[in-house]
């Protein structure tokens, strides 16, 4: 998730270094943007250090990528977060003012979601304009986190205190679970390549990278879901935390893993490219040349995991497919629908350019039992992966 921390001018702005290590671990992308009175308090060089991005705190800024940052933030951004929130700018907030970057920032996030952790002094805690203010906000939509009690930077004791980093983090990602549309369901992709073992240095492959099956786990678990990720051998990554990978290697691997997983699923969405065949003999050596003689290898058909998770499949499932075709796309995607027993089928073609094996973007046709057609424009493979998961959602509502 990418998340835009934004940083008043306040005493506890020093915890917000930890603030952003803490979110970068969880496998969060983070964005700093500061008022020009939080770097009393912070420094740029350590903000830009610990989010490993260019600090925005200027809107004049010749160093700017774009003359509007503000904008370009706010469609680079999931989430806002507002650690420490003064007073000020809980007032510019709620009273629509935009006079700086941050403030300018907030006015344009509105639709998305924002969090703000207020952090001042318990007599201006108390004042009725900023709880107004800070009513407002909630009332907009905005979550608000409460003061902690305990001693303030002018020696008292008493509210206005900022969370620790630790608890903002997990105020945070508990409440970005809160409605989101798959949480609490268990859903199943396969990915990549397999290999199937010809001898000890040898094998019979595909071009699959991943990307699709990847990028499907990690929009299936930001919308909350328990995602099982079985993944044949690939360089692709995941940085969710709703996501448990399981490596395998063989046809046969991904068979046994997939099948298992499948007893817990209500989703399955099968995107790998699995080896229909495979070697019926697997040397264990290198197997040498003979001379300038050929070599003749007898191939057997390997478990359709399809088909027997189609066989398989329970009341209120949903089966996903994948067909990657060169010819007659429709009517073999069509005829593999019904033939698996799916729920729905992505059919992608070889022939469309930027679609296929290796590339970051994909063009597909989504086919639903009832015989809906869907096709999508050529996007990059995220864009596509959220494509499919509203498709599967629209079907989850129909069970």
């Amino acid at each position: 998730m990418k998340i835009i921390v934004g940083i008043s001018g306040g005493i506890a702005a020093y915890k917000v270094p930890q603030l952003v290590r803490l979110l970068k671990k969880r496998g969060h992308e983070v964005q700093c943007v500061v008022t020009a009175h939080a770097l009393e308090f912070v420094t740029k060089v350590t903000l830009e250090t610990v989010s490993e991005r260019r600090l925005y705190c200027d809107l004049f800024d010749d160093g700017n990528e774009r003359t509007t940052e503000h904008i370009s933030l706010k469609d680079w951004g999931d989430v806002l977060l507002l650690a420490p929130a003064t007073a000020n700018i809980i007032g510019k907030m709620a009273n629509g003012i935009g006079d700086d970057a941050l403030s300018t920032l907030l006015l344009s996030f509105g639709g998305k979601p924002m969090f703000v952790c207020p952090a001042m002094n318990t007599q201006m805690a108390e004042n009725v304009a900023v709880a107004e203010n800070l009513r407002v906000l909630e009332e907009r939509g905005v979550r608000v986190m409460d003061y902690e009690v305990g001693e303030l930077a002018c020696g008292a004791v008493g509210k206005g205190r900022m969370a620790e980093p630790e608890k903002i983090v997990e105020w945070l990602e508990e409440k970005l679970e809160e409605g989101k549309s798959m949480r609490g369901k268990r859903v199943l992709i396969t990915a990549g390549p397999t290999y199937e073992k010809i001898d000890a240095v040898r094998f019979i492959g595909n071009y699959s990278s991943g990307k699709m099956g990847f990028a499907l786990a990690e929009e299936f678990a930001e919308r909350g879901a328990e995602v099982t990720l079985v993944a044949g051998p690939c360089n692709q990554t995941t940085k969710s935390r709703g996501v448990r990978r399981i490596d395998v290697e063989s046809a046969q691997e991904m068979y046994d893993a997939a099948t298992e997983a499948f007893e817990r699923a209500d989703v399955a969405i099968l995107s790998a490219a699995v080896a229909d065949f495979r070697p019926d003999h697997q040397e264990e050596q290198k197997i040498k040349k003979q001379g300038d003689g050929g070599m003749t290898l007898k191939l057997v058909q390997n478990p359709d995991i399809l088909a027997t998770l189609g066989k398989r499949k329970r009341e209120g499932q949903l089966l996903v497919g994948f067909a990657l075709e060169t010819n007659n796309e429709m009517t073999y995607a069509t005829e593999k629908l019904k033939k698996k027993g799916l729920d729905m089928i992505v059919m992608n073609s070889l022939r469309d350019e930027g679609a296929g094996f290796g590339t970051d973007t994909n063009k597909v046709t989504i086919i639903d039992k009832a015989g809906n057609v869907e096709s999508g424009e050529l996007k990059s493979k995220r864009e596509v992966a959220g494509d499919i998961a509203d498709a599967v959602e629209r079907q989850m509502e129909n069970k």
